[in-house]
């Protein structure tokens, strides 16, 4: 049934109180992307740390959900244990569906459980058990107590965290049905401050698709577009993972801690060499034809058993850069047992890998010891660095719990600001410029998916910071609109804003189709306004001195046109979070 209200399910871990609530506002933020800011606008304490039991856990889908292929991602919104501000995280897996079929658009997490728990969610029933028994397992013994616990396929999702993210660390993940995981910002920290191993939605109930033909027309035409014709072959061939030897080529591949931008020894990750030796099969989020996770394997030997054992670990082109070629680890298999390891401890993969990098370049430049980092890091030292993945989980001593908070906090302790791959966070795998390191440095969730920056960065010489600032505006609302209906972003090619309206149009949803640009606009400028009040400065945030002295495709990175475009950038991000205030004020 289509409904143009909201219906969200809040629970309350600390009471036990358990609420579903019907909101409006449909109309004004579809779903996803902007519900999630609206449900934080609500619920959320701007003023109140992240970690406060009030803070809510967000988690929404949109009004496509569970109706056409790919729109199979789920937005969760919190305030982030990495930097105390607003913050998102994209995942896919079963989420999605299984929040469609359990009937709600949104489920609101707030409270502490009295003790570590896995809440469990249906259409019709809800439960939060103890699971004590399981807090410090790592992801993989986990995720097999918790299958047994609750068996079932289809339409059954399992969230869970392992001891990163229950040690609250901001490089902490949220692992979504064992290959999705909500990333980046620490979402993992947050369900630890909340005393939850693991969510469980079950999707068991079910819904009645539109009558008429406008609605399988339209379905039939996004299905061909998707499947029959070679827009998304990128993602299901090679994957990801193509944009190694790409980026290589043009002088855009982060190398040793962004030391360099290529290297012939990157052949060894590339998609092509992962696809001829180690990729075992595809897989792909429920909702989803295109298949895009890649599935590559390593093998452990028993010796004392005289036994192997196969072990299956999912892999992109963010985890090959940043535990790769960041690393100098040019050895698919060799990459595969370090993403392994960070999988286990629920760690984010990006974040750790490019921290290590600084961590290596910082010990070979005396700032820090090996009593600091343990292990005797150097580029190229996977087995070093497998050793310290698990260290930078557990917090073993005051360097790796400085570490597990940021790059940036170590470096404040250690010094090494100017060669630290920070952009907000971490850095993506994108070394492309000054528009990319602009826009993931001030973007809302500082990643390369806010604003197609480093596409930008590719285009002929010539462009002026206005026109600059303007690409990253529009182009960033286009994507919170996908966002918000929610699209996995990997579809944008196929989901134009004529496809978007045809698809809105044959489930009733005609006034959200005819505004869709002015929506996308309200949640732009929303989201802005969440992330300016709880404290995001956007003129503030500094460069690091590292991102001026790479060679791109463009040639040498200028220092001046960094800074002329992120100050530019900068006001034009208040100015929506302006407008905002202005909007709401009026309402």
């Amino acid at each position: 049934m289509i409904r143009d209200h909201f219906r969200v399910l809040r629970v309350d871990l600390s009471s036990g109180q358990k609420i579903v609530t019907d909101l409006d506002g449909r109309n004004r933020v579809a779903g996803g992307s902007g519900l999630a800011a609206m449900l934080f606008e609500k619920y959320g304490a701007l003023d109140r740390p992240w970690n406060d039991p009030g803070q809510p856990l967000i988690f929404a889908i949109g009004p496509l959900t569970g109706y056409f292929p790919l729109m199979s991602k789920t937005v969760c919104a919190f305030k982030s244990p990495y930097h105390d501000q607003y913050a998102e995280s994209h995942g896919g897996g079963r989420s999605a569906l299984s929040l469609r079929f359990a009937d709600y658009d949104a489920l609101v997490i707030t409270g502490r459980a009295a003790v570590p728990s896995a809440l469990i969610v249906g259409s019709r029933w809800l439960e939060v058990r103890d699971i004590h028994y399981l807090w410090g397992t790592d992801l993989q013994v986990a995720g097999k107590v918790l299958r047994r616990m609750f068996p079932g396929a289809g339409h059954r999702t399992i969230l869970r965290i392992g001891p990163a993210g229950e040690r609250q660390s901001p490089m902490a993940c949220i692992t979504a049905d064992t290959y999705r995981h909500f990333g980046r910002l620490g979402g993992g920290a947050v369900m630890g401050a909340k005393n939850l191993k693991a969510i469980m939605i079950h999707g068991d109930g079910s819904f009645a698709l539109p009558e008429g033909r406008e609605y399988v027309k339209v379905f039939e035409k996004v299905h061909a577009d998707l499947t029959a014709t070679d827009m998304m072959s990128k993602y299901h061939n090679l994957g990801t993972p193509v944009n190694v030897a790409g980026l290589n080529a043009i002088q855009a591949l982060p190398v040793r801690n962004l030391q360099a931008t290529t290297d012939p020894a990157a052949a060894g990750i590339t998609g092509e060499r992962f696809a001829e030796v180690a990729l075992l099969r595809n897989a792909a989020c429920a909702g989803c034809p295109v298949g895009c996770i890649h599935i590559g394997f390593v093998r452990e030997r028993f010796q004392e058993e005289n036994r192997y054992l196969y072990r299956q670990i999912s892999y992109d082109y963010e985890l090959l850069f940043a535990v790769g070629s960041m690393l100098g680890v040019m050895d698919c298999f060799e990459v595969l047992k370090l993403i392994d390891v960070a999988e286990k401890m629920g760690l984010d993969v990006v974040s750790p890998g490019v921290a290590l990098a600084w961590a290596t370049e910082a010990l070979s430049r005396g700032i820090v010891t090996e009593k600091e980092t343990i292990v005797p890091l150097a580029f190229g030292n996977s087995i070093a660095y497998q050793g310290a993945l698990q260290h930078l989980a557990l917090g073993t001593n005051e360097f790796y719990q400085l570490l597990s908070r940021g790059t940036m906090k170590a470096a404040e302790r250690y010094g090494g600001a100017d060669f630290a791959c920070v952009l907000g966070q971490e850095m993506a795998g994108y070394a492309t410029g000054p528009t990319f390191f602009v826009s993931q440095a001030l973007g809302l969730r500082h990643s390369h998916l806010d604003a197609g920056g480093y596409a930008y960065d590719q285009k002929p010489k010539g462009k002026s910071v206005e026109e600059a600032v303007n690409f990253l505006v529009k182009d960033e609302k286009e994507r919170v609109l996908l966002t918000s209906l929610v699209a996995c972003l990997f579809a944008r090619g196929v989901y134009n804003a004529e496809v978007l309206g045809n698809c809105l149009k044959s489930l009733g949803y005609l006034r959200l189709a005819d505004n869709m640009d002015a929506v996308a606009g309200d949640i732009q400028r929303l989201r802005w306004r969440m992330r300016i009040g709880t404290g995001f400065r956007p003129e503030e945030v500094s460069i690091p001195k590292r991102f001026s002295e790479v060679t791109t495709v463009q040639g040498p990175v200028d220092r001046q046109s960094i800074e002329a475009l992120k100050a530019a950038y900068a006001q034009a991000i208040i100015g929506l979070a302006e407008e905002s205030r202005g909007e709401s004020s009026e309402r």
